[in-house]
């Protein structure tokens, strides 16, 4: 039976266009930022954001701790937008991320840090939507429009553009590279086959997904897409945390699938993985070092900090397919709309 074309997969397949169009177009806007961020000298960070655009906020503040050691704590926006608190917030930077720029409580919450005196940096994939109007720097994503309800190419070029950010503020040249060649990285990292995932998940209804590092934000991400586009029940755990409670419940055939890229946390989460499997479970991994987990094939993109990037992409391939075979359109998931607006 020949796979039906979904809105989802065709933008899947454009992931590679749409960061292509984001490195062609939106050099100057980021350039801009990395020099007010890098003349602010900010001793913290917060950032601003709900779902798939929070899980491209935990994703960059690994990587603003590990580059520039910087730290960034996630602000809750009902903090501003419910209980009209003023947060003092001099000298740091506020990451808004909304690829709507529409939700009134991410752009409450952004004029409340530009008043407590933060320099802010919005990025939305409208140019002229509330969010950038309230903000100091807007960072179009250029992702063209996204009719799937489910986020993908804005999930990635939100990644893409925040870590070229990050590249730009710290002068990163080997990641500035690594940046420029993931549309290419990207094609291939669409076309990986991780239809083993898809098998075990045949008669299964649960799952956990597992990161460490920058990964683990693409583990919060893939569990959010697996509830949102399959009606699985999917949770996200740190490696380093799976082992102390969750795992109770994983019983013979229990589907994990863990994500690491090419960092000093992949050896431990492999040797997780593997204590999983050891347990019964049918467990996936994006490493080659386990070895009772199963590895999954994965495109590297030569920097550990742009491979999370290739490896939600090729989660979003598989993905669509686990819905499709279940039965469901993920262009329409059901109680779900493109734009959640929240207060």
């Amino acid at each position: 039976m020949p796979h039906v074309e979904t809105q989802m997969r065709r933008e899947v397949l454009e992931i590679p266009v749409a960061v292509q169009r984001l490195l062609d177009h939106g050099g100057d806007d980021i350039r801009r930022a990395a020099d007010a961020i890098r003349e602010r000298n900010p001793a913290f960070m917060i950032s601003v954001a709900r779902g798939s655009s929070d899980h491209v906020a935990t994703y960059l503040k690994y990587a603003a701790e590990l580059l520039t050691g910087t730290p960034i704590a996630s602000v809750g926006p009902s903090i501003a937008s419910i209980y009209n608190r003023q947060l003092t917030l001099t000298g740091s930077v506020c990451l808004s991320v909304s690829q709507s720029g529409k939700s009134p409580d991410i752009v409450d919450t952004t004029h409340m840090a530009r008043a407590g005196g933060a320099l802010t940096v919005a990025m939305t994939n409208d140019p002229n939507s509330p969010l950038a109007a309230a903000a100091d720097h807007t960072l179009n994503l250029h992702a063209g429009p996204e009719l799937s309800v489910a986020a993908t190419k804005t999930f990635v070029n939100s990644a893409v553009a925040g870590i070229w950010l990050l590249a730009e503020w710290a002068e990163d040249t080997a990641l500035c590279a690594a940046i420029r060649d993931l549309p290419e990285r990207l094609e291939r990292a669409i076309v990986m086959d991780w239809s083993m995932v898809q098998t075990a998940l045949a008669q299964r209804n649960s799952i956990y997904c597992l990161g460490r590092g920058p990964a683990y934000a693409i583990s919060n991400e893939a569990a959010l897409k697996f509830k949102e586009t399959c009606q699985i029940h999917a949770e996200s755990y740190s490696s380093a945390e799976v082992l102390h409670g969750p795992v109770s419940i994983v019983d013979s055939g229990f589907p994990v699938i863990a994500f690491a890229a090419a960092d000093e946390a992949e050896t431990a989460l492999a040797d997780v993985a593997d204590a999983i499997a050891q347990k019964g479970a049918t467990v996936f991994a994006t490493t080659p070092q386990v070895r009772h987990a199963t590895s999954l094939p994965t495109e590297r993109t030569g920097h550990a900090l742009t491979d999370p990037i290739a490896l939600i992409a090729s989660f979003y391939a598989m993905v669509e397919q686990v819905a499709t075979s279940r039965g469901i359109d993920p262009d329409t998931p059901r109680h779900l709309k493109k734009v959640t607006e929240t207060r």
